[in-house]
Parts: structure tokens; sequence; C-alpha cells
């Protein structure tokens, strides 16, 4: 083998492994800037340097430290050295010669302490989201000759790496807070006429029927606590599809098990897909509200299936319908409806769809197909949701 060839293959090698220890850090920088996965992220980036130690902080504390003179700085102890202040104060990355006292504490940076040594020298570099320093990573070398350019290179490289997965990080934290308030705003538009006239029926069925009325308050009561409490990111399919049957049986209080009928499928496998919250039942709801005729039964089926690693739940009822226009501009923000009762099914069907897009991207969302006099039929895709177990 030529020279050559042996320095390109040497190469090849260095990369592939600098590309695989970045791969790993993926993995635990998910849940941010904690103790457990910036220790594991040290004893990956070890190895890759000439380094004795690696550490990181967040703004105030050591979160992790790794390789000599361990028990020199505990996890949880509180940032004292003057070179992690000043990154954390510039948010750039500084070099330094640095000497701990064991009695004082103090170092200096590219100058000695005639006090006994701790880490002789180091690289520390900023680790930051949306422009500001939100911790450091820091190598700590036996001798400041060892910090040449490929240690530059090195630290560098994996603090960008880093605060790219820690903005990632940000961003998802984000996406589940305003999901959470999107979904606080669905709530807070429960129907109030559903509310008295589900009071109303119980009351009337504690003369009747005290049995029922009992029956349909566990029921009341329980429907609300999960409307209440259903902020989790996301759920289990079979608890949203019992949430929707919980809404049915009042309204079958209310208006008669013969005037709404509802059929159930789901392909096997779908029950335990983790969907958002609230995606199924306002749907139905806006079924029974918008769609019901003043005489007869009105038939909703929901159905369930996978389509090539994405989930479809179709909500599809007989009722009144409506023309192509209205569909789609209640999903088009365009809908300039008669009611405040039709205006709040625009907002839940954006609503719906502006969610299933945020959780599962490109290629999620709702569609709306619908004939006056025939009925209509909602279908949800949640792409790749198959996949996420």
């Amino acid at each position: 083998m030529s020279l050559l060839t042996r320095s390109d293959t040497l190469r090849s090698q260095a990369t592939e492994r600098t590309l695989r220890t970045a791969s790993n850090t993926f993995a635990h920088m998910r849940d941010g800037l904690v103790p457990d996965a910036c220790h594991a992220v040290c004893e990956l980036l070890l190895p890759e340097t000439k380094a004795i130690a690696v550490a990181m902080t967040n703004t105030e504390v050591v979160l992790a430290y790794v390789g000599d003179f361990a028990d020199e700085f505990p996890v949880g102890s509180p940032i004292h050295t003057p070179a992690t202040r000043e990154v954390l104060q510039k948010g750039r990355l500084e070099t330094f010669d640095m000497i701990v006292s064991t009695d004082t504490g103090d170092e200096t940076i590219h100058g000695r302490h005639p006090k006994r040594d701790v880490v002789p020298a180091g690289i520390v570099a900023p680790l930051v989201v949306s422009d500001k320093t939100v911790g450091t990573i820091k190598f700590y070398y036996s001798s400041h000759i060892a910090i040449d350019r490929t240690q530059l290179a090195i630290a560098r490289g994996f603090a960008e790496l880093l605060s790219t997965q820690l903005s990632a990080y940000a961003l998802d934290q984000q996406a589940e807070l305003t999901a959470k308030a999107e979904v606080k705003a669905l709530q807070a538009q429960i129907n109030p006429h559903f509310l008295f006239n589900t009071l109303n029926t119980i009351a009337a069925l504690t003369r009747t029927d005290p049995s029922r009325a009992r029956d349909l308050l566990r029921e009341f009561s329980t429907f609300y606590r999960q409307t209440l409490e259903n902020s989790e990111s996301r759920i289990p399919l079979s608890r949203e599809l019992a949430q929707t049957k919980r809404y049915l049986d009042l309204e079958h209080a209310r208006f008669g098990d013969e005037r709404i009928q509802e059929h159930e499928v789901v392909a096997e496998g779908c029950e335990d897909v983790l969907v958002p919250a609230f995606v199924v039942q306002p749907i139905v709801e806006n079924s029974v509200r918008h769609a019901m005729r003043e005489e007869g039964t009105l038939h909703i089926d929901v159905h369930v299936a996978e389509d090539a690693g994405d989930i479809l739940i179709a909500v599809t009822d007989d009722g009144l319908g409506m023309d192509e226009r209205t569909a789609r501009s209640l999903l088009d923000g365009t809908a300039r409806p008669a009611s405040g009762a039709d205006k709040g099914t625009g907002i839940a069907l954006r609503n719906v769809a502006e969610r299933l897009e945020r959780f599962y991207g490109p290629g999620s969302g709702v569609d709306i197909v619908s004939k006056p006099g025939e009925g209509t039929s909602v279908t949800l895709r949640l792409a790749g949701a198959a996949l996420d177990e």
C-alpha cells in the first residue's frame, strides 16, 4: 500500500469515526442539557481527542465531567473558573492555561498560579441556542502544547454540533408548548349549549330514570375531566376514541339512541397509535351539531386504517352536507359563517389540521369531501404515524 493510499485510508477512517460519534450524540441530546445526557456525551467525546478530561456546564453549574481529576469537579458544583464565565459572557471559544488552587479555587488564563496544579490547560467552547449562550463544553489537556489546530477544530466542531442539537430540542419544546396551547384553545371552545343541555337531560332523568341519571353523571364527569386533562403531546388512539364514545353517549341521552348511530372500524394494531388529543371527538361533534336533520337517524362511521406507514382516520356522516366552497373555506380560514356555532366548526377543523401538520410534518392534514343532502367525510392523514411504534 502506498503512503498516499494509506494516508487516504486513515483520513477516511477518522472521518467515519467522527461522523459516527457525532451521530451518537443526537440520541443523548434529545432531552436537552441535562446531567445524564451530558455525561454520556462527554464519555463519547473524550476518546476522540487528546484531552485528559471533557466537561459540560450550563450557565451555573457543572453538568458532567469525565476523565482525570473528576473528583475535583463534582456534578452540581457551581462554576467558579474565570475561563468558563468569560466564555458564557462573550459567547466565543477560549483557550486557557489554568491552575486551580486546592486552597482558594483560583484560576488564571494564559498564566500560572503558584499553588497546586489541577488542570494545566484547556479549551472552553460555548453552547449557543438562538444567539444565547446556554452552557459550555470544556476539553482539558495535560499541557498547552497539546492544544493544536486539530484539537481546536474538534472542540469548535463538536460545540457547534451540540448547539445545533440543543436548538432542535428547543424548537421541539416550543412546538410542544404551542400544541398544548392549541389544545387549551380547543378546550375553551366547549359548546356551552352542549354543557347545559346535558345537565338539563341528567336533571330530567333524576325524576324518570334515577339509575341512568347516575350513570350519565359519571360519564359526564369523566368526559369533562378527560377534556380538561388531555393536554399531553399525544395519547393512544384508543383513548381518543373512548372519549368520542363518551360524547356520543351523552348526546344519545339527549336526542335518543335512535337519532344517532355510530359505527367504528379500527384496523388491527392501530388502537395503540399515538395521536394528538382532540382530533376525532371534535369532528364527530361537528357532525352531530351541523349535519343532523330534523327527523331521522344520523349515521356516523369512524374508520381507521394504515396506508403505507401513514394512519388514515375517516369520520363520515350521512347528514345535511355542504357545498364544495363551504367545505374548502372551513380549512383555509375564508369561511364567513352566519352563526357562532358554524364559526366554531371552522376553528376546530383548522386547529386539528395545524396540529397534525406540526406533529407529523408534510403530507399530514385534513381533507373534507361533502355534498349537500348526502353527507360529509372528513379524513385525517397522520404521515408516518404507523412507523413511530
